[in-house]
Formats: C-alpha cells, structure tokens, sequence
C-alpha cells in the first residue's frame, strides 16, 4: 500500500497566517507539530515513509522536505502548476504504477483534522482491502452531524458486504454541495454521507478510469509517464501539464463512475476549512473561548483569539474570531469567517500582494 498525501492549495481561509509561500497545512494551527506533519505522523503505523508521496507545487515544496526529513526527497512530486485534483492523482497514480503494478494507493488530503488516528488506520486498512482487486474505486464518507452546505454528499446505494469487518456500500450518486434545505433533506433521508475527498484504489483502477472519463488528461498523463524516471522528466513535464484539463477528480470521475464503493468513517473528522471550524473543534475555556498564544481576556465570550509576538486583549466582546501576525491583523464576526476568502480576493485586486 501507498499513500498519497496532496498538499496543494492555497488555505485562504485561514488568512492572515495562511499565506501563499506557507499555507494552512505547513503551519502549527492544531498543535504545536504542523498539519502536513500530523497528517503524516498518523499514517506511519500503516506505511514507511518510503511508500507515502507527497504532491505539491514548486513553491512549497523545499518546506515540506525540511518539515518531513524522513521523507525521500524523491517522493516529493511537484506539479509545476496547480491543475486541480484529477491530475494531481493522475501523475501520482502513474509513479506509484512504476514502483509497484499491482499497489494499492489511499489519496489524503494534507490538512484534515483527525482525532481519533487508531480508528482512522482500520477504516484506511479496510478500504485497501475492498480496493485490492482492482475493480472498484473506494472511498471514505463522514457520518453528516448537520446539513452541512460546505460539503459534497455521497448517496448510499446496496450494501456490498464486508471488508475486515466494515460495511461497504455502493454509491448510488455522488452530489455536489447542496443549500441548506437540500443538506436538510439528505440528513433526513439518513442514506447520505459527507463527502470526505478521501479515495482508495488500485493505481491501474484510476488510471483506466481517467482514461474511460478524461481521454484529454488521460493522454496527457501518457506522454508524463514515458519521461517518468529519465533525464527528460522535468522538460515533459514543464511542457505537458500546463496543458492538462484543470477537473476535480470528483467531477470528472467519482460522480460518472458506476463501480465505486464507500465505507463510513467515524473516526473524528474534520477538515477544519475556517477558522470557525478550528474554534469548533478546540478544547475551550468556561467562557467558551479558543486562546492561542499571548492573550489576555476578561468579559469576553465564545472568541477564537490566535496571538504571535506580542499582546491581545479583548475585553467585553464575544463571538469574535481575531488572529494577529506581524504584518496583518484579522477581526471578524465568528459565524462569518468564511468571508475571509473574500479579503483575501480583494486583496489581489487590489495589488496588495505584499499580505498574500
């Protein structure tokens, strides 16, 4: 087994830290070991990390090697530009088929919050075995605890059987993130789970499935995967990729694909997308406030207040997320921080790239 951890992405949410040189998953936000270290802390019982790969862009990458020391430097792929999911696992798929013909490979993505890692290794474990022979794309559903609007869904079709003594189910349709009343409706029905982005297959499954759904990124990947391994590696990929389809593999597989799988995970997930879902998901104070760093409170509740270098102080407010760096200082009602991806695009419209 191989994992693949893709670690692209901007976390624009998590502006002012998240910046694009560093974003989300190379910072300390959960712990005091950054998210791409955790993420792979929990998988190493499973996996050496000889057979974990990272996908990531030029930009991030020498972070990530000095993050991740125990990681070859040859598992580091860099894209040369970001092209959404289906490449990112297309180019992957193809190195780990070089490696190993008949490996199976679980996609993560590099900055989700799981707590309980003991649980999340079976759920791993079990979908591996459900993917082994190769028929079937397999991939992992969150119980939904709201209706959620932030998240896909996947609809639970038969029961296929068992794989070391999990449920698997077809998927009856994969759904892109609904509005409330519809989220309402899939809670209701009780044959929804989230849709988690975690997948677990066969490298040769995915790659006949690129090839059955995305011919034009399919043929790209082929011309990559002559040079794979070469002196010309870099040269064909530098002049392939730019040209590839920019497709989520969600939208140009999973939801066409009538031979996928899922098993439930309940493991404690969260992809703690904002900084509402990190004051979600932290321990907090009687007041019901998340303090990190240097920070001083008093008549001041349900907060998030993440301090650096110097002092905040809050006094006599609640339901405010602030986040203080060296350069920029975010304050925003708590509810509404994923408007933070609107400052973030008004930043860049307003050539102020220095913040970004």
């Amino acid at each position: 087994m191989y994992i693949v951890i893709m670690a692209g992405g901007r976390g624009t949410r998590f502006w002012p830290r998240s910046r694009d040189r560093k974003p989300k998953h190379l910072l300390d936000i959960l712990s005091e070991r950054t998210i791409i270290q955790e993420t792979v802390d929990r998988l190493l019982p499973l996996v050496p990390p000889e057979r974990i790969l990272i996908v990531t862009g030029r930009t991030h990458a020498a972070e990530l090697a000095r993050q991740l020391p125990d990681i070859p430097a040859e598992n580091i792929l860099i894209e040369p530009m970001g092209r959404n999911t289906a490449p990112c696992i297309g180019l992957a798929a193809h190195f780990v088929r070089r490696l190993d013909p008949g490996a199976v490979m679980a996609v993560l993505p590099a900055d989700h919050l799981i707590t309980d890692g003991g649980r999340f290794l079976d759920v791993l474990r079990a979908a591996a075995e459900a993917a082994a022979p190769g028929h079937h794309l397999v991939t992992i559903g969150i119980n939904p605890t709201a209706p959620e609007t932030g998240y896909g869904y996947l609809e639970l079709g038969e029961e296929e059987g068992t794989a070391r003594g999990e449920k698997v189910w077809q998927v009856r349709s994969v759904r892109e993130k609904p509005d409330r009343e519809t989220a309402q409706a899939f809670l209701a029905e009780g044959c929804y789970v989230w849709n988690s982005g975690m997948f677990v297959w066969t490298a040769a499954a995915i790659i006949d499935a690129i090839g059955q759904w995305l011919p034009d990124l399919a043929g790209g990947l082929a011309r990559i995967d002559t040079a794979l391994g070469t002196d010309r590696e870099n040269a064909v990929l530098e002049d392939v990729y730019p040209g590839l389809p920019s497709i989520s593999v969600d939208y140009g597989v999973m939801e066409k694909a009538d031979n996928v799988l899922v098993l439930r995970g309940d493991f404690g997930w969260s992809d703690v997308g904002s900084w509402d879902a990190l004051w979600e998901v932290s321990p907090k104070d009687p007041s019901g406030n998340v303090l990190k760093g240097s920070v001083a409170v008093t008549g001041t509740r349900n907060s998030l207040v993440v301090a650096r270098d110097r002092l905040v102080a809050l006094a006599g407010v609640e339901d405010l997320i602030v986040v203080d760096t060296e350069d920029a200082l975010l304050v925003c009602r708590r509810g509404d921080s994923q408007r933070v991806k609107e400052l973030v695009d008004l930043l860049e419209k307003e050539g102020l790239t220095q913040y970004l």
